[in-house]
């Protein structure tokens, strides 16, 4: 069995950081270990939460894990609230990576054209240089713009998306991979690309009018769960995709309408047969 380390925030109401990464790559066939970032009450769409910075208690564990010779299969970032906390992934994949170890990094920070109100450039930079220590990056294209110093377009075609992929990949990860890619009318997906290979990867499914906290992580949880059962990196993309396009879909049948995120466990059943 597998062993990967998700290393994110713990909303304890919210599905979405942690509580999808667990349940996601547990039933995908991996033993999922969490290194906690920080605690909040709910994800920040919700009013008066409340939030436990947990930027101490990363190198106790880290060096608990040492003294117990863990070791890791892959390691998997995803919302680092901090520039300390990059810092300290720095110092985690000096610590546990392996000849065979996958790092993959989501670099949350933006989304539509602007970063999250707790950043600036300092913690862009900081998250370009955690990007470039890493295998595959799943960034979108404002977090990608942010990195890379391009202009954001909400309206573009694929010489852009290929040339953001380039500049990405400059950074020194090996694959990228930009989410949220709409390349036709009333579609979006994911477009990649291989650097070893210097080949382009693109999937398309059909737009989804409608946005849920948490589907971010779904895909990147996704992804990660299916490349550690062996899939292609490419395959796992395009699972990825049409689980999180799918799961959105029933979430819209709800008729509780639920607004806060996804329902994925009604449909993790369908995950784990998909191909």
């Amino acid at each position: 069995m597998k062993r990967v380390l998700t290393v994110q925030d713990i909303s304890c109401l919210g599905k979405c950081s942690i509580t999808i990464a667990l349940p996601v790559l547990s039933a995908l066939g991996s033993e999922a270990v969490i290194l906690p970032t920080a605690v909040l009450s709910t994800h920040t769409m919700f009013k008066n939460f409340t939030c436990k910075d947990l930027s101490d208690q990363i190198e106790p564990i880290v060096e608990h894990w040492k003294s117990e010779g863990v070791e890791f299969d892959a390691i998997y970032t995803g919302y680092l609230g901090t520039i300390g906390q990059i810092d300290q992934m720095k110092e985690l994949f000096k610590a546990f990576r392996g000849n065979d170890t996958l790092i993959i990094v989501d670099p949350v920070m933006a989304d539509n054209g602007k970063l999250y109100p707790a950043f600036d450039m300092d913690y862009v930079k900081k998250n370009a240089e955690l990007c470039g220590e890493a295998d595959i990056i799943v960034p979108n294209i404002t977090e990608a713009s942010f990195m890379t110093g391009m202009e954001y377009r909400e309206e573009y075609d694929e010489a852009y998306v290929k040339e953001l992929l380039s500049r990405l990949n400059e950074l020194g990860a090996k694959i990228s991979v930009l989410t949220g890619v709409s390349l036709e009318e009333g579609m979006t997906g994911v477009m990649g690309y291989d650097s070893s290979k210097d080949e382009y990867y693109v999937y398309q499914n059909k737009r989804i009018d409608a946005t849920y906290h948490g589907t971010g992580d779904l895909f990147s949880s996704t992804c990660v769960g299916e490349i550690m059962k062996g899939r292609d990196w490419r395959d796992a993309m395009r699972i990825s995709a049409d689980y999180t396009a799918h799961t959105i879909e029933v979430t819209l049948k709800n008729p509780e309408k639920p607004w806060y995120g996804v329902d994925f466990e009604a449909t993790m059943p369908e995950l784990i047969n998909m191909r």
